[in-house]
């Protein structure tokens, strides 16, 4: 069963990037928003693999760590997967908005789907061992096909597939327990490290990245970020319920994580762990839902702050590199090896790092630079077809 929309003959020249002035602020709003989500996540990642047991006796990081797990620890990797899927299904409608039959837009997704796995290994080997971009190129290869099923079909899937997600992650999380691999020392070591743990953690992120991807998709089909203003009641709804949701179904696994909690059993773990995952995807769409309230409000009224944080969105991929780049020079055993860091200077470290990727993001966009990540995927995916210059991407 497929989704019938038929698109009218078109100019079958390769699109160009969307240009700034056409482009839709939400998305891109969301996306520079998502980076500081991501960057506390990634630096709490690090403080538990450098840091070691013992970082959390302190008030302030039991706090910081009990507030992490609440509203950013899987909070913000559904975000940015919903954000993923919903990019993908833009791509999609626009080539048949421009007349390409379904082949050839499957073989462009392929090859961007490829190029991604490409730059992902070569992230992770060199940077960080929780990376995305590999799992985002094995999930459009594995689930280009649901761009063209129906609505409905979509949601019965989404739906079967989120108890199996949710199960998926209790049975790691009772399998682990509190075992937390530390960072070795050398960057020889270290690379192996990265490569070992990414192939566990691979696996558990392309589960993670499914039901949300489905629903960027749906989202997308829908415009409902491009056009927040026609969905105001569904989003209002979305971050009222969902955001809350998320502090709350993350609780008892910020009780136990922050150390206040001692006395957890294994099931325990599980039930926790579940109420953490499904928490965790109300948690990402709520902070769609309210960054798209917070954009309608914006619209027609750029200021600074907005632009600056839309230009950040528009070169996500290269800032999202480009934090992993800082995260090697403050903590790899080679370089700073800030190896006491707790999760609350983890904290100030995230910010930091998320705010001069911020004013770099202003910069590019005043000069009318595109990221360069963007830039090679393009080239690559469409082999230097269509025109690359401009800013934003597609």
């Amino acid at each position: 069963m497929t989704h019938t929309s038929t698109p009218g003959p078109r100019s079958h020249a390769p699109p160009g990037p969307l240009p700034a002035d056409r482009r839709s602020l939400t998305p891109d709003l969301a996306r520079g928003v998502m980076l500081l989500l991501i960057a506390l996540a990634h630096t709490h990642l690090f403080t538990e693999f450098i840091g070691g047991p013992g970082n959390t006796s302190a008030i302030a990081d039991q706090i910081t760590t009990a507030g992490t797990v609440m509203f950013v620890d899987l909070r913000a990797y559904p975000l940015f997967a919903t954000l993923f899927g919903y990019g993908v299904a833009q791509i999609y409608r626009r080539r048949s908005e421009q007349g390409y039959a379904w082949p050839r837009t499957r073989d462009l997704l392929r090859r961007r789907g490829l190029w991604l796995i490409v730059f992902g290994l070569v992230h992770t080997a060199l940077l960080f061992p929780a990376d995305i971009l590999a799992v985002y190129g094995l999930v459009t290869l594995l689930l280009m096909g649901v761009l063209r099923l129906r609505d409905r079909t979509l949601m019965i899937l989404a739906a079967a597939l989120l108890p199996l997600a949710v199960a998926f992650h209790s049975l790691v999380a009772v399998t682990t327990g509190r075992n937390m691999p530390l960072l070795p020392d050398g960057f020889v070591n270290e690379l192996f490290f990265r490569l070992t743990l990414f192939s566990v953690l691979s696996v558990i992120m392309v589960v993670s990245t499914l039901v949300p991807f489905l629903i960027g998709v749906l989202a997308a089909r829908h415009r409902i970020l491009e056009q927040p203003h026609e969905h105001l009641r569904l989003l209002r709804w979305t971050a009222s319920i969902g955001i809350p949701l998320a502090a709350l179904g993350g609780l008892p696994l910020a009780l136990d994580k922050a150390g206040v909690w001692t006395d957890v059993a294994p099931g325990d773990i599980m039930i926790t762990s579940a109420l953490h995952q499904v928490s965790g995807y109300a948690g990402g769409l709520g902070y769609a839902a309210l960054i798209a309230l917070v954009a309608v409000r914006l619209t027609g009224r750029p200021g600074p702050v907005t632009n600056a944080l839309a230009a950040l969105g528009q070169r996500s991929m290269t800032f999202y590199l480009a934090q992993s780049v800082a995260w090697a020079v403050l903590f790899s055993s080679y370089t700073l090896n800030l190896h006491q860091t707790s999760p609350a200077v983890g904290v100030g470290i995230a910010v930091a790092v998320w705010l001069t990727t911020v004013v770099l993001a202003d910069l590019m966009r005043r000069r009318g630079v595109r990221g360069p990540a963007e830039v090679a995927l393009r080239r690559l995916t469409y082999r230097g077809g269509p025109n690359t210059t401009g800013n934003g991407r597609e």
